[in-house]
C-alpha cells in the first residue's frame, strides 16, 4: 500500500491502481481527492471537511463516493444520491477495495465550555493504517501505521506520547501539523520518538512511504 501526505490531516492510500482518501480540508490542497473512488471524512471541522471541494470530487467524478457521520453526509446526500454514505462507531465497510471498520465517536475536548461534537477514525486493512480524526481513540485491533494527530488546540505532547504507548503501533506519522511550525518540529520529533515507543516519521506534503 502507497501512503502519501497531503498537507495537515489529508492521507491518500492506494493499492491495485485504487485510491482512497482521508479528511481533503480546507488546509489540503485543491488536488488531493483527484482520481480517488473514495473519500472518508471523520468530521465537520473545516480543516478536514471542505464541502465546495467535495462536492466538486463529487461532481468532476461520478464513481466517486463518500464514506461519513451524519453531521457531514447531511451536508451532501441530497445533491447525491446513493453516492454518500452514513457511518458510526462498529460499522465496516468496503471503499475503492479497501476494508474499513470505523472507531470512536466524539470529537476530542477543545475546553470544557464548547459543545463535543461526532468524529469517527477510520482502521483499513485490519489494522495496516488507522487514521483517528481529532481524538486519540484505541482500536479494538492491533494497529500497524497510525497517523497521529500531533498538534491541536485539544492536545499537548504528553497525551501524544501516551497515545502512542497505548496504540504501540510499528511506526507513527505525524497529521495535523499544519499549526506546528518548523521551528517546533525538531522538539516534537526529539520527545515523541524517544519516548513514545515507536518508530517516529515525518511525510512532507506530497511524499510518500509503503506501509
Amino acid at each position: 500500500m502507497k501512503l502519501t501526505k497531503k498537507s495537515h490531516s489529508c492521507v491518500r492510500l492506494e493499492k491495485f491502481g485504487r485510491t482512497l482518501v482521508i479528511d481533503p480540508g480546507g488546509f489540503t490542497e485543491a488536488d488531493a481527492t483527484d482520481g480517488a473512488e473514495a473519500i472518508l471524512v471523520t468530521h465537520e471541522h473545516p480543516d478536514h471537511f471542505d464541502e465546495g471541494r467535495l462536492r466538486a470530487a463529487l461532481e468532476a467524478d461520478p464513481a466517486t463516493q463518500v464514506w461519513t457521520l451524519r453531521s457531514v453526509a447531511e451536508q451532501l446526500s441530497s445533491a447525491f444520491p446513493g453516492r454518500v454514505h452514513t457511518v458510526g462507531h462498529g460499522d465496516t465497510f468496503t471503499a475503492a477495495g479497501f476494508d474499513v471498520e470505523v472507531h470512536g465517536e466524539l470529537h476530542a475536548v477543545i475546553h470544557p465550555d464548547i459543545p463535543r461534537i461526532t468524529n469517527v477514525g477510520y482502521l483499513v486493512d485490519a489494522g495496516k493504517v488507522f487514521h483517528p480524526g481529532d481524538a486519540l481513540t484505541v482500536p479494538s485491533r492491533p494497529v500497524e501505521t497510525l497517523m497521529l494527530p500531533v498538534m491541536a488546540p485539544w492536545n499537548k505532547i504528553s497525551e501524544v506520547i501516551d497515545y502512542v504507548r497505548e496504540l504501540k503501533p510499528q511506526r507513527a506519522y505525524d497529521i495535523h501539523d499544519a499549526l506546528l511550525t518548523d521551528l517546533a518540529r525538531p522538539t516534537y520529533d526529539r520527545q515523541i520518538g524517544a519516548l513514545g515507543g515507536a518508530e517516529h516519521l515525518r511525510l512532507g506534503a506530497g511524499e510518500t512511504a509503503e506501509v
